[in-house]
C-alpha cells in the first residue's frame, strides 16, 4: 500500500499509481453510518459520553427504568477488568464467595449509621407471590402473600455477611478472614447515567475480619493501593489517594480511603474506596473470637469495592471525538487485522497472509482479531474499530503482499506507519506498551496541569468554575464543607496522603485550617 492516498472518484480509493485499494459501497444505510459523527466534547461533554457508550456498543438503557443492558463488547472490557482485579485480590490472600441478594430488613436495623446511610436507596420486597388478575388482565400481587419480614435487595452486603461471619469466626485461629464477592447491587437512583450511576450495577465487595485494629487498618490501606495500582498500571488513569471527610465516609465506617481521578472535563470521579469499619459491625452482630490467652474480643473489620463505574472512568479519561480509546492492557481486542483486496483471487491470497500474521501475533500472546468478513468494506471496518477504540490496526493490501509490509495505525494518536512483516509481533508488542505508557503520561499531564492551589475565596471560585482540581484550606467543619458545596457545587474529594499539610486559613470562613484538601466538582 502506498504511503500517499488520493480520492479520485466519489467513493473509490486508489493509490498514486492508480491501483485500486477499495471501493466504498454507496448503499444509503452504509453512507449514514459512515457519515455519523459524535458530538464534540467541547460542544456537549455529557452528550459525547452518552453517544460513545451507545455507538461503541458498550451498553444501552433498559426498559427497566434506571437499569442498563451491558452489551457483549462492553462486558468484554468489564471481564478484562474483573480478571485482572480478581488476580490481584488472590495474590493478596483473598478468596471469592457469594452471599444472598436478599437481606432481611432487621439486619439493616442493627447498625444505626449504616441503615441511615442506605435507607433512602433501598429497594424493598414485601410480597412473595403473584396471581392472575380476577379481571383477566395479566397478574397482580397476591395480598395474601405478604412476607412476615420485608426483604431488602442488596445495596451492599456488610449486614448479611457479618451475620454469617458470626458462625464462621470462633477463635483467633479463624482470623484473618479475607473474602471477596463479585455481585450485583441495587441502589435506587432518580437520575441515572450509563455506567456512572444506575439503579442496578455490577461490582466486587471485599469483606475482611481481623484480630487487631492494626491488622484491619493495614488491610484497608493495602486494598486501596491495589486499586491505585490497577487504575494507574492497567487503566492508565492517574489517581489521587486520600481520606474522605467524616461526612463523606461510608455509612458505618470509622475511616474511608479513596482514589479520585480527573476526567477530561475537569470533574472528579471516585474510582474506588476502602473502608476501616472498626468493630461497629462485629458489635452489631456479636461477632467475637477467643484470643490466645482465653479471652473474648470483638473482631475488627474492613470492606472495599469498585464497580462498573470504572467503565465510565475509562471512557472519560482517554476517549476522543472519534470514539473510544482503550489502553491495550484492558482492550478485549489489542490488534485488528483488516485485509484490503479486489476480487476473489486477491481476497484468498491476502486473507491467507493475514491469517499467518494473526497466528504469529496470537503465539506472542497478543489479543488479535482478523476481520475477513467480505460483507463489509474496509472503510466501514476502519471506522468501526476506531469508534470501538481498538489500540492498533493492521491493514494489508496487494502492494503490501508484494513488499512484505503492512500499514500499522495507532488509535490513540491516529497516526500510521508502514512496517515490515518480519519481526512484526515484537514491533506490535512494543507499540502496544508505548500506547499504554503514552495514555498514562497524557492523563498525568492533564491532572498536573489542572490541579491548582487557591488561597482566597475569589481564587477558589474562579478555579472551580474553570474545571480545576483545587487544593485549598478548609476549617475542618461539616458546616463549612456543606456551605462551600452549596455555593459552588464542589465537594471535598479527599484529604490527599501526599500533599501540603501546612496549617493555614480557611478560604471561606477565615478560621484556622490544619491542612489543604482537594476540592472539585464530581460525578
Amino acid at each position: 500500500m502506498s504511503k500517499k492516498l488520493c480520492l479520485v472518484k466519489s467513493m473509490t480509493l486508489l493509490d498514486m499509481q492508480g491501483n485500486h485499494i477499495c471501493t466504498f459501497v454507496t448503499h444509503k444505510s452504509y453512507q449514514t453510518q459512515m457519515a455519523k459523527k459524535l458530538t464534540p466534547r467541547s460542544e456537549d461533554y455529557s452528550k459525547w459520553y452518552n453517544e460513545i457508550v451507545v455507538d461503541a456498543d458498550l451498553a444501552q438503557h433498559s426498559d427497566v427504568k434506571g437499569c442498563m443492558v451491558i452489551k457483549p463488547y462492553g462486558y468484554a472490557i468489564w471481564e478484562r477488568m474483573k480478571e485482572v482485579l480478581d488476580g490481584m485480590f488472590k495474590e493478596t490472600g483473598h478468596s471469592n464467595a457469594y452471599f444472598p441478594l436478599f437481606i432481611p430488613k432487621s439486619y439493616l436495623s442493627k447498625e444505626a449509621n449504616h441503615v441511615e446511610g442506605f435507607a433512602k436507596e433501598c429497594a424493598v420486597i414485601t410480597h412473595y407471590r403473584l396471581k392472575n388478575n380476577p379481571d383477566g388482565d395479566g397478574v397482580v400481587v397476591d395480598p395474601d402473600a405478604k412476607l412476615d419480614e420485608e426483604l431488602i435487595v442488596r445495596p451492599t452486603s456488610e449486614t448479611i455477611i457479618w451475620n454469617t461471619y458470626k458462625k464462621w469466626i470462633q477463635s483467633y485461629r479463624d482470623l484473618p478472614l479475607l473474602v471477596n464477592q463479585w455481585a450485583n447491587v441495587v441502589r435506587w437512583e432518580m437520575r441515572t447515567r450509563l455506567f456512572l450511576r444506575t439503579t442496578e450495577f455490577l461490582w466486587q465487595e471485599g469483606h475482611t475480619a481481623h484480630a487487631t485494629q492494626a491488622e484491619a487498618e493495614e488491610e484497608t490501606m493495602r486494598m486501596l493501593n491495589v486499586y491505585g495500582k490497577f487504575a494507574e498500571d492497567w487503566m492508565a488513569m492517574p489517581v489521587v489517594k486520600g481520606n474522605k471527610t467524616e461526612s463523606e465516609r461510608f455509612a458505618g465506617a470509622l475511616d474511608t480511603l479513596c482514589i479520585e481521578a480527573m476526567m477530561q472535563d475537569g470533574k472528579a470521579l471516585q474510582a474506588g474506596t476502602s473502608h476501616f469499619l472498626g468493630q461497629n459491625f462485629a458489635r452489631a452482630f456479636d461477632v467475637k473470637f477467643a484470643t490466645k490467652d482465653g479471652g473474648q474480643e470483638l473482631v475488627w473489620a474492613t470492606s472495599w469495592g469498585v464497580s462498573t463505574r470504572l467503565m465510565g472512568a475509562l471512557i472519560m479519561t482517554h476517549s476522543d471525538d472519534a470514539g473510544l480509546v482503550l489502553p491495550p492492557k484492558l482492550a478485549p481486542i489489542e490488534v485488528v487485522i483488516v485485509p484490503i483486496y479486489k476480487g476473489q483471487e486477491q481476497m484468498e491470497e491476502i486473507v491467507s497472509k493475514c491469517r499467518e500474521v494473526e497466528a504469529d501475533l496470537k503465539a506472542a500472546g497478543i489479543r488479535v482479531k482478523l476481520d475477513d468478513d467480505d460483507a463489509k468494506r474496509s472503510g466501514w471496518k476502519f471506522a468501526e474499530y476506531e469508534l470501538k477504540g481498538v489500540p492498533l490496526r493492521i491493514a494489508l493490501g496487494p502492494r503490501d503482499l508484494e513488499n512484505g509490509t503492512c500499514e500499522l495505525a495507532r488509535r490513540d494518536t491516529r497516526t500510521k506507519s508502514f512496517e515490515s512483516l518480519e519481526n512484526l509481533p515484537t514491533l506490535v508488542r512494543s507499540t502496544l506498551d508505548l500506547i499504554q505508557t503514552d495514555l498514562f503520561c497524557s492523563a498525568k499531564t492533564r491532572l498536573n496541569e489542572n490541579t491548582v492551589e487557591a488561597n482566597t475565596w475569589d481564587e477558589f471560585t474562579a478555579a472551580i468554575k474553570d474545571g480545576k482540581f483545587v487544593m485549598a484550606h478548609w476549617d475542618g467543619t461539616a458546616e463549612t464543607e456543606d456551605l462551600i458545596s452549596q455555593l459552588t457545587k464542589a465537594s471535598i474529594r479527599c484529604l490527599p496522603f501526599e500533599d501540603d499539610t501546612t496549617p493555614g486559613i480557611c478560604i471561606k470562613t477565615g478560621n484556622p485550617s490544619a491542612r489543604r484538601v482537594l476540592f472539585a466538582k464530581a460525578y
